[in-house]
């Protein structure tokens, strides 16, 4: 198939060159996107239906089989040999079971080595007399080591997450699910799956992937590239929201009144105290006339845009327009016949754009954040009835700033701004975004992202016991409310994929103080998983257990309180045992990442070391924060678990 693209030529089909690059290009995408990967089969399933899909299921009419793949494929005649896992013939490779067969008389799975057929398991659906077992080839699939970045689930997308990724594109999706459900793997699976039925839309329109940090992303983001989708751009929320250069860091409470969704209110209350209503009428003088505007008409002009409540900018680039029709009406009135051309003219007309300037002024964006952060006065007038003055001065600068560009502007501060200029400028709209890890987001930030689907849908996933911010989300209702997606449907995902037994047993008894109202992950793991906790006696230990592991194949972390990074990573070194920061791929020889406690969120390793469980909850302001980044810290592992500490364990692990 690659070789037919390859070979076409194209030399007198485009009508110029222009569309000759174009379609080169198109051309070179395609190439890319039928990429051999080594150690991926072309296909993982077969289905054998009793009856051919759509044709009529009279007695004696003969099934159809079909290979299930990660790509469609075809053979020379162009005839299908692999069927794509997104048709909806494929549908059942997911979703049958004894129960219900959905007319499928086998399923058979393949198990590969390396790219290499190795293995495979049968299940007659619709034979009564074959007792239902467990697949070993989907559990050694689920369970096998995991070394680089996260892989596609192709192969072993469960019932309840296919429904997730098969749902329409037209509504918003909520996915609540604790540690190894699997959660981000439906999210991006979802994409693709968008992607497949709904090409040409979102060609146009765009997606968008959303994850907390660069880390998380490098993951993550080979998982779509191997499903054939190149298209999809990948940020986090400080990317979406860079008007400034972010060089600060603010409190905890600052950071919290900064990321209210009152503070829309108070920065839409600053930016229209710009308009002015008109106390002087407007002369336009043309040729030997002159027509007057008297000031009550456009005091009834300027209100009449404020009642629309259209966004700042567009409301002052119509007014020079209205003030040149109300010019134009009396023009007519007078006899004479003017068109647009003279409208355009009259609304550039210095009298007409001086009124302008003085009733509906140009605001910078960045400039009107800065002094309400800055002006205590500005402040306290428009944040009248929503802040309280404690909240106000938690939010003043202490030193005036000179500029936009010498200010010391912090995360927050950025996503006011973004806020500000969506105030001045509607923020253009993408097809479908997915964001991850959404739990840790302030409703201004839910805010930002939501104005990047406003006319699209988008697929939001998270857990609330994972919520390691100071303003961490308390119900997904109230989130979506913010994201301005009230009327989407939340799911949730309680069985366990990634996480051994034991391990999420023992996570788990954090629940009750950082999550009540959850329903504790179920692991479905056959293999319980190793689990150990021991009494280290200093760094050396932490060291000798990293050493312990990494005899087993697979990749392995050391997760420990931010502060305690700088002394670990001196104990390793001196140790002769080469490391990763979070982000940089595992190698045959490098397979131990150490990865501070802030960083760990989305990541999984199959083995990992818990250093002091105490100083990674010490760490945070506060205890159920310290709790929530615990439990994250606990649910990294695939397959062994050793938690080293010096201090007592914190009394909720009891």
């Amino acid at each position: 198939m690659r070789e037919d693209v390859q070979s076409l030529d194209i030399r007198d089909v485009a009508a110029n060159w222009v569309n000759a690059q174009v379609l080169a290009r198109q051309i070179d995408e395609r190439v890319k996107a039928l990429a051999d990967l080594s150690d991926t089969p072309l296909f993982f399933g077969r289905l054998d239906y009793l009856h051919a899909p759509g044709a009529d299921r009279a007695e004696g009419a003969e099934g159809e089989r079909f290979y299930i793949g990660r790509r469609h494929v075809h053979d020379t005649d162009g005839d299908p040999m692999v069927i794509d896992w997104r048709a909806p013939v494929s549908q059942p490779f997911y979703r049958a079971s004894r129960k219900d067969p959905m007319d499928i008389a086998l399923r058979r799975r393949f198990g590969c080595t390396g790219g290499d057929l190795t293995a495979y398991e049968d299940e007659h659906l619709s034979d009564p007399a074959e007792a239902a077992t467990t697949s070993k080839l989907l559990q050694q699939e689920i369970e096998r080591p995991r070394v680089g970045p996260m892989r596609d689930i192709v192969a072993t997308i469960q019932p309840e997450q296919d429904e997730i990724v098969r749902s329409g594109l037209s509504g918003t999706v909520c996915v609540q699910g604790g540690p190894g459900t699997g959660k981000t793997a439906v999210g991006l699976h979802r994409v693709a799956y968008l992607l497949y039925a709904h090409r040409e839309r979102l060609a146009r329109t765009g997606t968008l992937v959303i994850g907390p940090n660069r880390s998380f992303l490098h993951y993550i983001e080979q998982v779509l590239p191997a499903l054939g989708e190149l298209t999809v751009r990948q940020a986090t929320v400080d990317d979406l929201v860079a008007h400034v250069e972010v060089r600060a860091t603010d409190d905890a409470t600052a950071a919290v009144v900064k990321g209210d969704a009152r503070m829309a209110e108070v920065l839409r209350r600053a930016l229209y105290s710009h308009v002015t209503m008109p106390t002087e009428p407007v002369v336009v003088v043309r040729g030997s006339r002159r027509w007057r505007i008297p000031a009550y008409e456009l005091e009834d002009i300027v209100r009449e845009l404020l009642d629309r409540d259209i966004r700042y900018g567009a409301a002052r680039e119509a007014l020079p327009q209205r003030i040149a029709h109300a010019v134009l009406v009396r023009m007519e009135r007078a006899g004479e016949a003017p068109d647009d051309r003279v409208q355009d003219t009259v609304a550039r007309n210095p009298a007409v754009k001086a009124a302008v300037k003085a009733a509906w002024p140009p605001v910078d964006p960045a400039k009107l954040v800065l002094r309400l952060l800055t002006d205590e006065d500005f402040l306290a007038e428009h944040a009248d009835g929503i802040l309280t003055e404690e909240e106000r001065k938690t939010i003043l600068w202490a030193k005036p700033v000179r500029s936009v560009k010498s200010a010391r502007w912090s995360t927050a501060d950025a996503v006011l701004i973004d806020e500000a200029t969506d105030l001045t400028e509607r923020t253009s709209s993408l097809g479908h975004v997915v964001l991850d890890e959404a739990q840790d987001l302030s409703p201004m930030q839910y805010r930002a992202v939501g104005r990047r689907c406003t006319t699209g849908s988008a697929t939001v996933l998270g857990d609330l016991a994972q919520g390691t911010t100071p303003w961490a989300t308390r119900t997904w209702e109230e989130a979506l409310a913010h994201l301005g997606k009230s009327d989407s449907v939340i799911e949730e995902l309680t069985a366990g994929f990634r996480v051994p037994t034991d391990v999420i047993t023992y996570a788990s008894r954090l629940l009750p103080h950082i999550a009540p109202g959850l329903t504790p992950v179920a692991s479905i793991r056959e293999n319980p998983g190793f689990f150990e906790v021991r009494t280290a006696a200093g760094d050396a230990e932490v060291v000798a257990a990293c050493e312990e592991l990494l005899r087993h194949e697979g990749s392995v972390a050391l997760i420990a309180a931010d502060p305690r990074v700088p002394a670990l990573a001196e104990a390793l070194t001196a140790a002769g045992v080469p490391y990763l920061s979070p982000g940089e791929e595992t190698t045959a020889k490098t397979r131990l990442t150490l990865v501070p406690a802030s960083l760990a969120k989305g990541l999984e390793y199959d083995y990992v070391v818990l250093d002091e469980p105490r100083a990674v909850v010490d760490a945070e302001p506060d205890e159920r924060t310290g709790l929530r980044r615990l439990y994250v810290s606990l649910t990294r592992a695939v397959s062994g678990l050793i938690v080293t500490h010096t201090a007592p364990l914190p009394p909720q692990l009891s």
